[in-house]
């Protein structure tokens, strides 16, 4: 089949802790290279945001990336891209329509991808599947006042998840928030993300560190839903371990970060300071010798749709303490491959932190069980394997999208 991967905001080109360089571009990246493995033909599409990007370019992997001249030729914010969606999308129905290449199906990531595409679906006749990786709804019930997303967010996801042929959705949780938004049950298909099983193992190289202090390590972008002061307040109760942070900006630029001093400073007024290591983005081929190097792994955000930092420590052989949310509660199985906590609960973390690095046999038998969880449920080939099927099952059917409100 031809399938198109719309992802406006986020390349698979983005790099490790830069901006809108998280989990989205690693997905769409690893979705395309074992779609191109199962035998499809695979064109990303994404906004090109500085002159200098090529109009496409090939990759390693067999896909072909597509800059889009949508909007102006610099990095737009992600929830400032309304004003360009439509442009975005009339952009893609001219190459479909016109060109040599017409997808069989295309599938959008993000709610602003799914307004382009959907734009240019109805206009081509190409059947529209939609994955969302976060709903506004979330993210204004976590972030209250701060959440400065577009205020009809929530509307635009309603529509879509209704107009789609399909929805991908990626955990639990995000099913039963789409049924109380409104969106059809039927209309969608639970389908795990994956890990990349070669970079991500147990046996290789791990970062040096001090063999006789404990290490807990969490990764992420430097923003406030993943939780990184839960960490840092959960400290206290765990005496001697070291606490390794992995994301955000380049080491050289954390001291001008925001985030990061904030985190410093609650560390100091905590006295663990001296038990905080902030290392910065780091290249995605390196994240492994990390993960291998600690003793725990602490994911605790508020709100994860598809929790993939859980997913690539368990494939290095890492036990995990996360919390009970989203695709952290999917993907963690409580008392078999780590321990789950409620989120925003330092005391329950440092507590669980604690019993797990006091109890070595447990490590072991957690670290166990999430390698054979991982070989067994959570590989790139699987989840191409099941997205063919809903491919080829929207294809069949044809379109009968209604128009978005």
């Amino acid at each position: 089949m031809r399938i198109a991967l719309i992802s406006g905001h986020a390349s698979p080109f983005a790099v490790l802790g830069a901006e809108d360089g998280g989990g989205q571009s690693t997905h769409v990246a690893e979705l395309a290279a074992a779609l191109v493995g199962t035998g499809h033909d695979v064109r990303v599409y994404t906004r090109r945001d500085s002159p200098t990007l090529a109009d496409a370019v090939g990759t390693d992997a067999g896909y072909q990336v597509l800059h889009v001249p949508a909007g102006p030729e610099r990095r737009v914010p992600t929830d400032e891209l309304l004003p360009h969606l439509g442009e975005f999308g009339r952009w893609l129905a001219e190459q479909w329509r016109g060109g040599n290449w017409t997808p069989d199906v295309a599938h959008a990531h993000h709610w602003t991808s799914g307004l382009s595409t959907l734009h240019a679906g109805r206009r081509t006749g190409v059947p529209v599947v939609l994955t969302y990786h976060s709903l506004g709804a979330v993210k204004r019930r976590h972030q209250g006042g701060r959440d400065i997303g577009p205020p009809g967010r929530v509307g635009y996801e309603r529509a879509l998840g209704r107009a789609a042929d399909r929805v991908v959705v990626q955990c639990q949780d995000e099913i039963g928030e789409l049924v109380r938004m409104g969106v059809p049950r039927g209309r969608m298909t639970l389908v795990p993300a994956g890990v990349d099983r070669e970079l991500f193992r147990p046996d290789g190289p791990a970062v040096p560190r001090d063999p006789a202090r404990p290490r807990i390590l969490t990764v992420g972008a430097l923003v406030e839903r993943k939780g990184f002061q839960d960490v840092v307040r959960a400290l206290p109760a765990v005496p001697d371990a070291e606490c390794v942070v992995v994301g955000g900006p380049a080491a050289e630029l954390l001291p001008a970060d925001p985030f990061a001093r904030r985190l410093r400073a609650l560390a100091e007024s905590c006295g663990v300071a001296d038990r905080l290591r902030l290392v910065g983005g780091v290249p995605r081929a390196e994240l492994s010798r990390w993960y291998r190097s600690a003793d725990v792994l602490v994911a605790a955000p508020w709100y994860e749709p598809f929790a993939l930092t859980p997913l690539e420590g368990m494939a290095c052989g890492v036990p995990v303490v996360g919390t009970n949310v989203g695709g952290v509660a999917d993907t963690v199985v409580d008392g078999l491959t780590g321990d789950l906590v409620p989120p925003r609960d330092p005391w329950a973390l440092g507590r669980a932190i604690r019993r797990l690095l006091s109890d070595p046999t447990r490590r072991f038998a957690y670290a166990t069980a999430a390698l054979d969880r991982i070989r067994s449920s959570y590989s790139w080939k699987r989840a191409a394997e099941q997205l063919s099927a809903v491919y080829a099952s929207v294809a069949a059917v044809g379109r009968s999208v209604p128009a978005v409100a």
